[in-house]
């Protein structure tokens, strides 16, 4: 029967512990309602993993004995929230929490859906006083 090795147990713990910390949920939160206002947290998570061990022979171990083994695991999370989703009725948006666009061309790119969404408003508005002329 083969013997499993420590630094297999190590490694098994810590990853199961990453993945309780790393889910769904920390990503895209839970949605918090608010009235007619759903909000959703949205968050960047970065990871980092480190194991290692090492198996040492005593001075009066025996030939056939086990070595003695050292090892250890560490993990560094970093959950930083960078925007939330606002759903109001069949809208919906994406507010950023970062600074505003440092270029212009980023802040033109950061402003498209707004724009869409005031001339898409004037032309419908337009067509109905075309339309309200038309009537008469």
């Amino acid at each position: 029967m083969e013997k499993n090795h420590p630094i297999g147990d190590l490694m098994a713990t810590t990853m199961q512990k990453i993945r309780e910390m790393a889910d769904a949920n920390t990503i895209i939160g839970q949605p918090i309602q608010a009235e007619e206002v759903t909000i959703i947290p949205v968050s960047k998570i970065s990871m980092g993993f480190a194991s290692g061990g090492s198996d040492f022979a005593t001075k009066a171990q025996k030939p056939e004995a086990d070595n003695a083994f050292g090892g250890g695991a560490g993990a560094g999370v970093n959950i930083i929230p960078v925007a939330f989703l606002v759903v109001r009725g069949e809208t919906v948006k994406l507010m950023p929490v970062a600074p505003p666009a440092g270029t212009t061309v980023d802040r033109v790119v950061e402003m498209v859906p707004e724009v869409f969404d005031k001339v898409t408003g004037f032309i419908e508005k337009q067509q109905g006083k075309k339309k309200d002329k038309e009537d008469f």
